[in-house]
């Protein structure tokens, strides 16, 4: 495609069509396409040597003599090609001479001198595995076998369950789960610990096998990073956002809804067509499950849910067994958020963790039962602090800056008290972390959108855009 648009920018330039920088632009891709191509056939040529030896070895070391795609043999060449060439009669030849060497002789001195070593072909095999595995990563071009590798592959290409990569690197990630999720997550570190944990023990084999991996209530105020640990987990065990299945549970206030999540019974309207729930997880059995706002939902619909989290299965409307085994379910609640506010002095103060408990216990009981929050782990969330709010917000300016890098080829940069100007203006504590993104996309986009389209319409090059603040609110720079 680089190519067509570079010869595209030729035929433009001869008429004198102006497209220096789609040309210096269209240049630089290339060049970068054509080192990742070099490099991408240089693996290509080694894997495909190593593999050719294995596969060797491995023919030598099972005795058939020859590897397994060894060419045709001559006689068979020959028998292709015996009716249409000319018969040669072989040249009479007399006796062999006193200097001759005898048949014997001559076929000991064609063989190989070395007889075969099943050790050392073994060893050598062994080493030559090594060095693939290490060449490939986790992304193999060339298999040597239909291995487990092979097999996972193909089971992510059909049904976009990533057990590609959790195959690879599953204890890894395991093990750094707490840590991966605190750098998206902010201020919110006990509740990645306690769900690393629980993921650690599943990963481990000592968890119960038939039931889900967790089952956790996030419990706090709106915006304090809930729904972010979802996606986080989504992404960090399941290999994408796509692996999300979302509910919101406000949608299911009435008895006769549990339908929805299970599907339709026999005779009733949407039979046959499987429940939002467990058809969902039956397509993605690998997954993130959140049910968002719980306790907005009928105490029958609260039920359905307790073979769930026991027994890590549920039947939908046609009688088909959904396991839920391999899903890590995550509810979340507003329930309590008065009480955590009022024991941490809206984010001031950093209350204990087995206080908020104790006094989450009272709020909670008068909306779920007992049997429900006895079979599940409840974790509180804590409000936004000044860090919290500013630590927030510097991921939000660096998603800008990537988007503003992406379309404008332009770099963004954040000037001295840019971030106490949004901490001021964050005066909803109730509002959570959804304030920044609505200060930044009410505020700072429009403005900084009317700047680029400006630029854009007069065709001015822009390459730095610098954001300050001043008394009237933000400051725009562009270079």
């Amino acid at each position: 495609a680089l190519e067509v648009e570079r010869a595209i920018i030729g035929r433009e330039a001869a008429i004198g069509i102006d497209v220096a920088d789609r040309q210096a632009r269209v240049e630089t891709g290339l060049a970068e396409t054509e080192l990742t191509l070099a490099a991408a056939q240089q693996r290509w040529d080694r894997e495909k040597a190593l593999v050719a030896e294995i596969l060797e070895l491995r023919a030598r070391l099972r005795g058939e003599g020859v590897p397994l795609d060894a060419v045709e043999p001559p006689g068979a060449v020959a028998e292709t090609a015996g009716a249409d060439a000319p018969e040669v009669k072989a040249p009479e030849t007399d006796a062999p001479g006193p200097d001759a060497p005898e048949p014997d002789a001559a076929r000991a001195t064609t063989a190989d001198p070395s007889p075969p070593d099943p050790a050392a072909d073994l060893a050598r095999l062994r080493e030559l595995m090594a060095e693939l595995a290490e060449a490939q990563g986790e992304t193999p071009l060339i298999l040597p076998s239909v291995d487990r590798n092979a097999v996972a592959a193909v089971v992510q290409d059909w049904t976009g369950i990533p057990t590609g990569r959790m195959l690879s690197s599953q204890t890894e990630k395991a093990l750094r789960l707490a840590v991966t999720l605190s750098e998206r997550v902010v201020g919110q570190d006990h509740a990645m610990e306690m769900i690393a944990k629980r993921v650690q023990t599943s990963r481990a084999g000592l968890g119960a096998p038939e039931k889900p991996v967790g089952v956790f209530l996030l419990c706090g105020p709106s915006g304090v990073g809930k729904t972010e640990t979802a996606l986080a987990l989504a992404e960090t065990l399941y290999g994408g956002e796509q692996n999300l299945i979302s509910i919101n549970m406000s949608e299911f206030q009435e008895a006769h809804t549990v339908s929805t999540l299970k599907g339709a019974p026999p005779g009733y309207v949407g039979y046959g067509k499987g429940g939002i729930l467990t058809e969902a997880v039956r397509r993605k059995p690998y997954s993130v499950i959140l049910l968002d706002e719980v306790e907005k939902a009928h105490p029958d619909v609260h039920e359905i849910f307790f073979q769930v989290f026991d027994k890590g299965m549920m039947d939908d409307s046609e009688g088909r067994r959904i396991d839920f085994k391999n899903t890590l379910i995550l509810l979340t609640s507003n329930v309590g958020s008065e009480v955590i506010m009022d024991r941490t002095s809206s984010g001031t103060v950093r209350a204990g963790l087995d206080d908020l408990d104790t006094a989450l216990r009272a709020p909670l009981l008068k909306v779920f039962p007992a049997a429900f929050l006895g079979r599940v782990v409840t974790i509180p969330y804590y409000p936004l602090s000044d860090m919290m709010i500013e630590a927030i917000t510097r991921h939000q300016f660096a998603k800008i800056a990537r988007r503003l890098r992406s379309s404008n080829d332009a770099e963004l940069v954040i000037g001295d008290g840019v971030m106490d100007l949004v901490k001021a203006r964050c005066t909803e504590i109730e509002s959570g972390g959804r304030m920044i993104d609505a200060i930044l996309t009410n505020t700072l986009l429009p403005e900084l959108s009317r700047g680029v389209l400006n630029r854009s319409l007069e065709g001015e090059k822009m390459t730095k855009v610098t954001v300050g603040a001043s008394e009237g609110g933000f400051t725009y720079s562009f270079e």
